[in-house]
């Protein structure tokens, strides 16, 4: 639970532009192996509810995520956004702020994915396709049938 706090606080941080170094010292020992595995247990079902469109830059996070090249910095934020993403808790309430709730995740979102964007390999994409047809079917199949 530590580590969800603080990645997510570490992303706030980032975005906001304050010092994040205390933060990562509290992260540096972390077995990022079994936190990306167990990562994947949280993302399948909310996949399943949101859809294939949203859940395919999660994917690509999480791939870049997985990547043994990745920095800690990199993992932190990735972490901190699908994790604040797919928990029902949010800093602005899509229940009672409808639109603006759903903002707080897209920034967060394009705030990560203007950091990693480069580390988006066709090969990390092919994972995310190949992922995406496994839990939703192919994306064109309804076009052949």
């Amino acid at each position: 639970m530590i580590l969800i706090g603080t990645s997510i606080l570490i992303l706030a941080y980032m975005i906001m532009g304050k010092d994040i170094n205390p933060l990562l010292e509290r992260v540096k020992h972390i077995d990022w192996r079994a936190k990306i595995n167990a990562l994947m247990d949280k993302l399948r079902p909310w996949a399943l509810k949101a859809g294939r469109v949203a859940t395919r830059p999660l994917l690509q996070f999480y791939y870049v995520m997985d990547d043994d090249s990745t920095s800690m910095l990199d993992r932190v934020l990735i972490y901190g956004v699908i994790i604040y993403t797919i928990l029902p808790i949010d800093v602005i309430p899509r229940a009672v702020y409808k639109f603006l709730g759903v903002l707080d995740d897209g920034v967060a979102i394009l705030y990560v994915y203007k950091k990693v964007k480069d580390k988006i390999t066709p090969e990390i994409n092919i994972k995310v396709e190949e992922t995406l047809n496994a839990w939703f079917g192919p994306e064109y199949a309804w076009i052949e049938g």
